[in-house]
């Protein structure tokens, strides 16, 4: 019989187990050596650049909009410039997007997933922000989009259906800052994904939230020769609350 265990992650450490196996993704393996990674600006993706970088990242201050106890955003003076790697090392992020091809990765956060495995991502600047400056070049030109988003960011309706009908000038009111909201489809990596690329044969999630410093957790179950491997590495990512 194939060895099950089962874990429970805390976002941060969700957010560094994606950010482990989105480390492992061929196309970003194949990007390391030649090609180029933009990482745009999400929590997530902090973790994310950490892990391809080596470097720590305040993750604070890695960030464009986020959710606090409202949406909001954080101010342009306080974030932390995008990071770009070219064969591996990194460049200035400034005109990178000029060069990319379609053999290379953007990778993007996002707000929302739904029940189709659709995400989609907030938009509280009137002319799109940092995803409206760069979707159209992504998706014209067939750039890779690798998408990092927890399973605590599942929502239970369509993202398409929800960006027909919000926007920023069709809110009265809002918690925070109103937005719109933009589908994006590339390659959804969550905590399942980032598990079968970490060594897991399967995985899926059988329980959500919690109490006592657990809101936001997602359970699993993981299936495989691996398992044991596997669950020592998230112990070790739990013993440090996801900081590595």
């Amino acid at each position: 019989m194939m060895k099950q265990i089962q874990i429970t992650l805390t976002p941060p450490e969700s957010k560094r187990i994606i950010a482990m196996g989105v480390k492992n993704l061929p196309v970003i393996q194949q990007a390391l050596k030649k090609g180029i990674i933009l990482i745009t600006l999400g929590t997530t993706n902090a973790y994310i650049a950490e892990e391809l970088t080596g470097k720590k990242i305040d993750h604070s201050r890695y960030a464009a909009g986020y959710i606090g106890e409202i949406a909001s955003v954080v101010p342009n003076d306080m974030r932390l410039p995008v990071i770009a790697l070219k064969d591996g090392k990194e460049v200035s992020a400034g005109t990178i997007l000029n060069e990319m091809t379609s053999q290379d990765v953007v990778i993007k956060g996002a707000n929302a997933l739904d029940p189709d495995g659709v995400a989609g991502v907030m938009m509280a600047n009137p002319v799109g922000g940092t995803t409206g400056g760069f979707m159209g070049i992504v998706m014209a030109r067939g750039i890779h989009l690798v998408i990092p988003i927890g399973l605590e960011k599942s929502i239970p309706y369509s993202v398409i259906e929800i960006s027909k009908v919000i926007g920023i000038q069709r809110c009265s009111k809002a918690m925070g800052l109103p937005v719109g909201m933009m589908p994006l489809f590339g390659e959804i990596i969550t905590e399942v994904e980032a598990l079968i690329l970490l060594g897991a044969e399967d995985a899926f999630p059988i329980g959500a939230g919690g109490i006592n410093g657990g809101e936001g957790s997602i359970t699993l179950c993981v299936i495989g020769e691996n398992a044991d491997k596997i669950f020592d590495l998230v112990q070790k990512v739990k013993e440090k609350k996801g900081e590595m």
